[in-house]
């Protein structure tokens, strides 16, 4: 269930990034190579369980298989964590900025207009 769960992760990044692939403003090209990479070793993982118990590969527990896919998605959730952490770092629309410094100028911006706004109601009774 890793696997499948990493596999459909990879799947819809990766249509998601090919729709958008000549600009990869959103970073999403990071976001396919976390879940790709996760699917390769989930991938290695399952050759090598299936050859210590061929038997038990094809007949797992209930149990295991919700553990399995409780795992997976906690590996999405932390290649999504991992994703948004580089987005905000690389900042590339560039709202992480604004927001931090921006704020004072426009907040300045609103205090100038806001008393142009008065002198105007004043002269214009």
């Amino acid at each position: 269930m890793t696997l499948l769960t990493a596999v459909f992760a990879a799947i819809i990044c990766t249509v998601i990034w090919y729709r958008n692939a000549p600009e990869d403003e959103m970073k999403v090209g990071i976001l396919c190579w976390i879940y790709w990479g996760a699917s390769l070793m989930w991938f290695v993982d399952a050759v090598f369980e299936y050859m210590e118990l061929p038997s038990e590969f094809f007949n797992p527990a209930p149990a295991d298989m919700l553990n399995d896919f409780f795992l997976g998605l906690s590996a999405v959730a932390v290649g999504l964590i991992v994703w948004l952490i580089i987005l905000l770092i690389k900042d590339p629309k560039g709202a992480v900025k604004a927001a931090l410094f921006g704020k004072k100028e426009q907040a300045d911006q609103g205090l100038q207009g806001g008393k142009r706004n008065e002198e105007r109601n004043k002269a214009n009774p």
